[in-house]
């Protein structure tokens, strides 16, 4: 076929909003365009993947391709969109035959060998896409990351050759390891601040209200100083 469509996420502080990747390819004067919104390290993932296409052992469309990233009206931005835009572009050309595409969503970016990295927000993504019914697979780096929801409904992989193989059911993909948050000591602690009463006081109410917090003063005044003790007010964040 020469229209495919890939399932992704968008890195948007702590959220993940769904995005899909729409490929396109069609007869003309061989080039690609992207559209809906994509940042310049974005746009520059036509150079990564078709690198990492051709250096995975694939050939990569000498024809006209179009790719849009739905919804067209949200920012898109970092490497993370590099995985399913190859995906999508192998199964466009007919050169990956992958029925279960509709199951899973894909985040990584592609080092042009091919190997997959990890992105930020992996565990956003991983935790919005299966309260979406779907599965995803992320690069082996993010493993740590995701291992913190069980892995559940979590592939790893290292590779986009790895990828393609377990979408045609020839290879299967590891689950990551469930790992457990790490408690840190506190570096800093409010009791070392003497004096500053009224900013003590001001990140008590921000941290047990949940209130925003702005600190304003000349240089050298204790800003930086109570602001980076604030994190022995909140509780530990749980999974």
């Amino acid at each position: 076929m020469s229209l495919s469509i890939v399932h992704t996420r968008a890195a948007l502080g702590v959220n993940a909003p769904p995005i899909t990747v729409e490929v396109h390819i069609s007869k003309g004067l061989p080039g690609l365009t992207m559209v809906g919104l994509p940042e310049t390290t974005v746009k520059e993932a036509r150079d990564r993947v078709r690198s990492a296409i051709i250096n995975s052992g694939y050939e990569y469309p000498a024809k006209k391709i179009t790719i849009n990233l739905a919804p067209a009206d949200l920012p898109k931005e970092g490497g993370r969109y590099d995985l399913p835009i190859a995906i999508a572009l192998l199964a466009a050309s007919e050169q990956l035959t992958a029925n279960k595409l509709d199951e899973y969503e894909l985040v990584g970016e592609l080092a042009l060998t091919g190997a997959l990295r990890g992105v930020p927000g992996a565990i956003s993504s991983a935790t919005e896409a299966i309260k979406s019914g779907r599965k995803i697979i992320v690069a082996k780096d993010n493993e740590d990351e995701v291992g913190l929801i069980n892995g559940e409904g979590c592939l790893i992989a290292d590779h986009l050759q790895a990828v393609c193989a377990f979408l045609e059911g020839k290879h299967a993909l590891e689950r990551p390891k469930p790992t457990d948050a790490v408690s840190r000591a506190l570096q800093h602690d409010l009791s070392d601040v003497v004096g500053q009463e009224q900013g003590k006081r001001g990140l008590e109410i921000t941290a047990a209200g949940g209130h925003n917090l702005l600190l304003i003063g000349p240089p050298g005044t204790g800003k930086t100083m109570l602001a980076s003790r604030i994190n022995g007010l909140l509780p530990d964040l749980s999974n």
